[in-house]
């Protein structure tokens, strides 16, 4: 039998891929210019197309001369952010404002617009065999609009206020009208929507200015009927009759009172002066009197004499005496009129008294109609409210009705927009641009021929050489048991293992094995790496392999197999087939026990030193798979993954050994685990898409109990110790349960999987 090895075995000759460039280089310039001559011909010959665009700014276009007065400064100031320039940018693009272009410009006649005119004769025949839709079920100006959109662009420039109105056409200078014409017509359109507002609320003032009139002369005739019907007569300050009387008593009242108290004070300070004999000159009132200072002065002047007729005179000369007694007569005289002034003084208070009285009367009378006014005012001010409110209304719609009917005389409605770039004929073609597409051509069919030639090299095999230090090399044979295996030294360093010259024979491990003759197998064969012919019923058995001696041997352990052409394959031929089939699954059965589980776990590590990824999953009861590669037992696992406890990514862990992965066992219920069972084959498919290779360890399982892992690239392998009956009837079983394909696998010959080898992260 043959076995061929995989990818692993050979290289890309990398200088033999690339001289194949060389080798074909006038196929690929002769592609390359075929490619580029069709580039410029249909790109001379294609139809011309031409683009211009227009500019439109979005601009207040109010003078501060014409703007109508407004009490708020933030009115004038224009509002036109993203959004209100998107919607200018949807009315420019709207079907109003492209009919009245196309209508204006006539372009329901040119065969560019309209694809009835000038039809085709293909046209026309696949019409009528009903391959393409009749253009004539269309009505010609949605035609015509279609064709526009497709030729316009309208666009915003970024943070600006500026519309950019962009159309193509084949003929120049009617792509430099459109946009032209679109702007005209979105302008015009804006103008005619002033106009249409402003006479619209001419028309709206004119019946409310008459109305609002009427309103405010009836509200006014009231106010004027309430106040005469009140007697509500206004005085200055704007205030009642009342109650400006009323402020004014109160104001004389004052004075009375102030006057009255001032003449009591005197009266009384002028009879204190009297009675107590003192001199009468501190008092005002006394010195005011104008008899009182010519007796004053008499005596004076009478003082003045005696004391000249003293010094002439005794005291009691007829001369003297008479002057005293004149002086006498003074003092009298001026005591008796400043009695009276206190008697003047005191008719004086009397009469203040009886003024302050009279006043405190009428005080007292206009206190009760002014407080009468007072309530009557309420309902005055009311009416006086509205007559005001009226008429302020009434002015501000005179003074917008004057504004509006003298724009509408003078048609003065100016536009918030203006043509701030129009378009100009192009004079040459947006496309086709020969140079790019040429350009362009040429490169791609330059890379399309360069990648073709690498491929075609590739695939043949010419580019392809044996690959360096290859770890499975072809033999023409298995033999069927391999006779013995001596462990190289080389085996110690990871590099060497790979290393084998070409045609050496693999490797091999210390191991004595005696064959003594076999049961007989069934009629069907169990498969091995290899498909082999038929094997003879009754085979005869196959001579004892005489053990090679090995550099340090160890105890022979002799174990006997089934007497069988296809035998068992050992790690290294198990990983091989594994790799050189793409399988995607491969399923260990170990009738034998927790220490037949060593094969899944080796092959696993093999496979993922060979560069693959690998997961091992652990569906044996005592995890006996997964526990060696994560020296515990207590990790979360498939158990915890079906019973809803944990995620995918809580179940994977890292072999602790290789780069291979493993889900162990679980810490989960494994009784509400196996409830939800027939979530395997979901969880077989998922990790069949995340991994090159999903290595199962079932135990001693049977037919049924792994048909729920099976899939599309599985390999199912039986992993066996000692060929004895057990091991004979569960592949006997497997076989006859529909796994024809059947591989023995034995970990005879290998360290224990748990503990490194020196130099090496696997132990396998």
């Amino acid at each position: 039998m043959s076995v061929q090895s995989a990818a692993a075995d050979v290289d890309v000759d990398l200088k033999q891929l690339f001289a194949s460039l060389g080798r074909n280089w006038l196929r690929i310039l002769v592609f390359v210019l075929v490619v580029t001559g069709l580039a410029y011909a249909a790109a001379s010959f294609a139809t011309k197309h031409y683009k211009a665009q227009t500019q439109v700014e979005i601009v207040p276009r109010e003078s501060v001369y014409t703007r109508p007065a407004s009490s708020n400064p933030d009115a004038d100031k224009p509002i036109l952010d993203e959004q209100g320039v998107a919607t200018q940018v949807q009315i420019i693009s709207s079907n109003e404002i492209l009919k009245q272009v196309a209508q204006k410009l006539g372009l329901s006649r040119l065969s560019e617009f309209d694809e009835t005119i000038n039809m085709s004769s293909l046209s026309r025949v696949l019409i009528l065999l009903g391959l393409k839709t009749d253009p004539m079920d269309v009505p010609a100006d949605e035609r015509v609009l279609k064709k526009m959109r497709e030729k316009l662009n309208v666009f915003g420039v970024e943070k600006t206020r500026i519309i950019t109105v962009e159309f193509s056409s084949e003929d120049p200078k009617l792509a430099a009208a459109i946009p032209d014409a679109i702007a005209a017509a979105y302008i015009a359109g804006q103008g005619a929507t002033k106009r249409e507002s402003n006479s619209a609320a001419a028309d709206f003032l004119a019946p409310e200015i008459a109305d609002l009139s009427k309103q405010v002369k009836d509200a006014e005739a009231k106010v004027a009927a309430y106040r005469a019907q009140s007697d509500l007569l206004m005085g200055g300050n704007n205030s009642t009759l009342a109650t400006q009387q009323l402020a004014e008593l109160s104001t004389e009242l004052s004075r009375v009172r102030a006057n009255r108290a001032a003449a009591e004070g005197t009266a009384e300070s002028v009879r204190k002066a009297l009675q107590n004999g003192g001199s009468l000159d501190s008092l005002p009132e006394v010195l005011s009197s104008d008899l009182i200072q010519r007796l004053r002065e008499r005596q004076v002047e009478l003082r003045a004499n005696i004391a000249d007729l003293s010094t002439t005179l005794l005291d009691n000369h007829p001369r003297i005496r008479a002057a005293k007694s004149q002086l006498a007569d003074l003092d009298a005289q001026i005591r008796s009129e400043a009695q009276k002034i206190m008697k003047g003084l005191a008719m004086q208070a009397d009469a203040a008294k009886a003024r302050e009285s009279q006043l405190v009367a009428d005080v007292n009378t206009l206190k009760a109609a002014s407080a009468q006014a007072g309530e009557q005012q309420v309902g005055l001010d009311a009416l006086q409210r509205d007559a005001a409110a009226k008429r302020q209304q009434l002015e501000l719609y005179l003074t917008n009705y004057r504004e509006a009917a003298s724009r509408q005389d003078r048609n003065y409605v100016p536009v918030d927009a203006r043509i701030a770039s129009p378009a100009s004929v192009p004079s040459e073609p947006y496309f086709p641009k020969i140079g790019p597409i040429v350009g362009a051509a040429a490169a791609a069919s330059l890379l399309l021929a360069a990648v073709f030639t690498l491929l075609r090299e590739l695939f043949s095999g010419r580019a392809m050489r044996p690959a360096r230090g290859a770890r499975f090399e072809p033999i023409d044979e298995v033999p069927m048991p391999p006779a013995a295996h001596q462990e190289p030294d080389a085996r110690l360093e990871p590099a060497a293992v790979n290393e084998f010259p070409k045609g050496a024979a693999e490797p091999s491990w210390p191991e004595s094995v005696a064959q003594p003759p076999a049961p007989q197998w069934p009629a069907e064969p169990i498969a091995r790496a290899e498909p082999v012919a038929e094997p003879e019923p009754m085979a005869e058995p196959e001579a004892v392999a005489e053990p090679q001696p090995a550099a340090e041997p160890e105890p022979a352990r002799e174990v006997r197999r089934p007497r069988s052409v296809l035998g068992e394959i050992d790690i290294e031929k198990a990983a091989e087939k594994l790799i050189a089939s793409g399988a995607a699954r491969a399923i260990f059965v170990s009738p034998e026990g927790d220490e037949a589980a060593a094969s899944a776990i080796l092959v696993a590590r093999e496979v993922s030193d060979a560069g693959l990824r690998v997961l091992l999953l652990d569906l044996t009861a005592s995890g006996a798979a997964s526990r060696p590669m994560l020296d515990s037992g207590l990790f979360p696992g498939i158990t915890n993954l079906l019973a809803s406890q944990s995620q995918f990514s809580d179940v994977i862990h890292a072999d602790l050994y290789s780069d291979c992965h493993v889900i162990p066992v679980g810490t989960a219920d494994p009784v509400r685990a196996m409830r939800a069972a027939d979530r395997l084959p979901i969880i077989m498919q998922s990790l069949t898409t995340a991994y090159d290779l999903v290595v199962v360890e079932c135990g001693p399982a049977d037919a049924q109990g792994i048909s729920r892992l099976g899939g599309e690239a599985t390999e199912v392998f039986l992993s066996m110790l000692e060929p004895d009956d057990e091991v004979t009837q569960a592949a006997v079983k497997l076989i006859e349960s529909g796994y024809p394909d059947l591989t023995l696998v034995t970990p005879l010959g290998h360290e224990p999987p748990g503990t490194p080898l020196p130099g090496r992260r696997s132990a396998a």
